[in-house]
Order: C-alpha cells, then sequence, then structure tokens
C-alpha cells in the first residue's frame, strides 16, 4: 500500500460494526460526513474489484475505493439500506410477482456480470446478499467469493467451496469448473425458497426452478437473459417493451465515473492542461494541416495513456500481466501496456503523415 493509498482510506474512519466477524464495518467519511461500508477481506480477487470500481454496475453497491497490503483488501463500498430478501422470504408477505420482478431484476444484474470477458462469475448469491430498497430496487452485495471464469471445461474443477452451503451449485463442491450457469443455479434455489414461503402457493416457477437447478450446468439456462425471458413469459410481461438498462456512468472518463466530487474537481483541470498543451502544439517546418494532425495525435495518445492507466472499462483486462494478483506486477503490466499504446500511436501517425503529406514526393 503507497502512501496516498493510506491517505485516501485514513478518511474513512469506523463508526459501528456490522459484522464483527466477517469484518464489516459502518465508516464515516470525515470531510463529506458521507456513510459507507468498510471491509476488511482476506478472501477476495482483486481483479473482480477493480473492474467494479471502474465500471458501475446498476444493482450493485458503487465501490469507492480500496487499498491491498499483505494478501488483505480493505474495501470502501456505497451503503445500501433496506430489508434483506432473506428476511422478506422469513415474513412470508411476498406475492408471486414479487418474487418474478425480483428475480429478472438479479437477472439484469447478472447480464453485466457475466458479459465481462472472461465472465465474472458472483458464486455467493443467497438471500442474504440480496437487498431490497425502500423503492422496491434489488441490490447485489457481497462479491468476496466472484471471480472470473476462465470459459475452459478443460481447466479443471474449483478446489475450495467459495459460497454458501444449500445455494452454492455442485461444480464448486469440485464437480467442475464455475460459469455463469454456477449464478443461476443459486437463482434457481433462491425461487424456490420464496415460492415456498407464499401464502397462497403456486406452480407457476415450478419449471424454470427445475431448469435452473439441474445438476449439469449444461442442462440449465444458458445465460441470465435466457432466464430473464422464461421469467417474463410467465409472469405475461411484454418483451418487445424491455430494454436492457445500460449504466452511463461506465461510460464517463476516468475521474468521473463515480460521480466522487472530490475526484472530478482534480480531473476537471487535468483534462484542460492535457486540451490546451496538445492544441497549442508547435513543431518546426511544420504548419496547417500537418500540424493539426500532429496535435490531435498527442491528444488522442494522452487520453489514452489516461484511460489505460485508469483501467476504462476494463480495459487493462486484454494484457494478462494486468490480471495478477500481485500489485507491482500489476503496475507493470500496465506501464507496459501504456508503453505498447504510445509507441503504436506514435508509428501510426508517421505511416499517416507519409501516406498524406509525402505520398508524391
Amino acid at each position: 500500500m503507497d502512501l496516498s493509498q493510506r491517505l485516501s482510506i485514513s478518511y474513512y474512519k469506523t463508526i459501528a460494526t456490522i459484522n464483527e466477524p466477517h469484518k464489516i464495518y459502518l465508516a464515516q467519511h470525515q470531510e463529506t460526513g458521507k456513510i459507507y461500508v468498510k471491509k476488511v477481506l482476506d478472501v477476495y480477487s482483486i481483479e473482480v474489484y477493480m473492474y467494479l470500481k471502474s465500471n458501475p454496475i446498476t444493482g450493485i453497491p458503487r465501490i469507492i475505493d480500496f487499498c491491498e497490503e499483505d494478501n488483505t483488501l480493505t474495501l470502501i463500498e456505497e451503503y445500501v439500506s433496506g430489508t434483506t430478501l432473506k428476511e422478506k422470504i422469513e415474513s412470508g408477505k411476498l406475492t408471486a410477482d414479487q418474487i418474478g420482478n425480483y428475480m429478472i431484476n438479479l437477472c439484469e444484474i447478472l447480464e453485466r456480470l457475466h458479459s465481462h470477458t472472461p465472465a465474472l462469475i458472483h458464486r455467493d448469491i443467497k438471500p442474504s446478499n440480496i437487498i431490497i430498497s425502500s423503492y422496491d430496487n434489488v441490490m447485489l452485495l457481497d462479491f468476496n467469493a466472484a471471480k472470473c471464469s476462465s470459459g475452459d471445461i478443460n481447466h479443471g474443477a474449483d478446489t475450495v467451496l467459495l459460497g454458501t452451503q444449500g445455494y452454492a451449485a455442485p461444480e464448486q463442491y469440485g464437480f467442475g469448473e464455475s460459469s455463469p450457469q454456477t449464478d443461476i443455479y443459486s437463482l434457481g434455489i433462491i425461487m424456490r425458497e420464496a415460492s415456498a414461503s407464499l401464502m397462497i402457493k403456486t406452480h407457476k416457477f415450478d419449471s424454470i426452478i427445475s431448469k435452473c437447478t439441474q445438476m449439469d450446468p449444461s442442462r440449465r439456462y444458458r445465460s441470465a437473459k435466457e432466464l430473464k425471458v422464461a421469467l417474463m413469459k410467465v409472469l405475461g410481461k411484454d418483451l418487445a417493451t424491455e430494454s436492457d438498462q445500460v449504466s452511463l456512468t461506465s461510460f464517463l472518463p476516468p475521474g468521473f465515473r463515480t460521480m466522487t466530487p472530490h475526484n472530478m474537481i482534480v480531473a476537471i483541470p487535468v483534462y484542460i492542461l492535457v486540451f490546451a498543451l496538445c492544441f497549442s502544439l508547435e513543431v518546426k517546418d511544420t504548419a496547417g494541416a500537418a500540424l493539426w494532425l500532429e496535435r490531435i495525435a498527442l491528444l488522442i495518445i494522452f487520453l489514452g495513456d489516461i484511460f489505460i492507466g485508469y483501467n476504462y472499462l476494463g480495459i487493462q483486462r486484454i494484457f494478462p500481466p494486468c490480471r495478477s494478483n500481485n500489485k507491482f506486477v500489476r503496475a507493470i503490466g500496465a506501464t507496459v501496456l501504456i508503453a505498447i499504446y504510445s509507441i503504436a500511436m506514435f508509428f501510426l501517425l508517421m505511416f499517416l503523415e507519409i501516406i498524406i503529406f509525402h505520398a508524391g514526393t
């Protein structure tokens, strides 16, 4: 952990304990006064949290900050108030439509997780990890067991159970590797449990539950989207009007994606300075269109370096060293990736200048 990380995390003061055995606390930012959740994890995938921080997903608490030291991750995330699905199930007051709608919301969250390359698998979906807000919105919590799927059926089985018995899929017990179908299995178990709590019993979800909970992952729904479509049909929803929600903040440039004021205050002058330096560039014996080509190319290089450095839309995952669990290797990988990009863009600029301005000489 470097000095800047220590300083950043030090602003969050622990004010209450949520779950001491799991090291989960309420923390307050000492400058803004805002309340967050602070977690200290010894089991985690840093790649998962890097992606979630860089690419906020609707239905998942925002990752505000984190730092890693001695194989321990200190995590600051958005505080979400509401009632757990576990409490709602135990109350016996759920309706079939509510169950279906909650499952559809979870499918939409999983669609975005599983669209990552490779797919991000939660691996611990259970009623106590699902919060229903006062506006009836669904939030999926606790990603300490999450991992990236290799997508290779020959990769090998999961060797350690990271999940909850009763909700974990068979492959999590060593019978195969986790995949998107692992999370679909957990949704099926939750659906079965929620349906059993209904005052007026229904069998409308029986076929869906059966398919979700097949022992063989290949016999389950192929994707969260396919499961969502099945649920919508059962509930009589109009598929033609259903559109995928997109977290627009995921596409904002670094410094603006979390909409954190102090990040934006720093980012604005940085971007202004980059544009000013590039557009005021003067090159000896170069003018007109050639000069503007060099200015625009330099701007693209600078912005690209920033976007790569801050892992815009998870771009670093294309370079294997950036996926390492060792933060030093990740830092070296990001530096090398920036260098490769900058050199490639420089040679592309030279090529374009030759083609456009020197083709006839």
